[in-house]
């Protein structure tokens, strides 16, 4: 996927009924950014990663849990999630968003 010119990302995955659908941007050894439809209830399970990720929510709102706090992640907000802190996503309504993760211990 080239996006070399200016893109409307959220035509860039589509929602599929009761599924999770990813499409990645970019990926380098440094790190990636990858873009996600989720259809509502669909859900990532608590886990950990070993690097700092942001999630930017384009389109519906997510209930994204960090460690112990649960936040409502609405459109046009975003959150950190930290290396080796546990987290889990799901969808609250259909919702579409763009990790980025960057794989750097600095």
């Amino acid at each position: 996927m080239s996006l070399m010119e200016p893109t409307a990302l959220l035509d860039l995955v589509q929602y599929q009924q009761e599924a999770i659908v990813s499409s990645t941007i970019i990926k380098r050894k440094e790190g990636s950014v990858t873009l996600f439809a989720f259809a509502e209830g669909q859900a990532l399970s608590e886990h950990t990663a070993p690097f700092d990720a942001l999630v930017q929510i384009l389109d519906g709102q997510m209930e994204i849990t960090v460690g112990d706090n649960l936040h409502l992640v609405f459109a046009g907000q975003g959150i950190i999630l930290p290396a080796t802190i546990p987290h889990a996503l799901k969808a609250i309504a259909d919702a579409k968003m763009l990790l980025t993760m960057i794989r750097s211990s600095e």
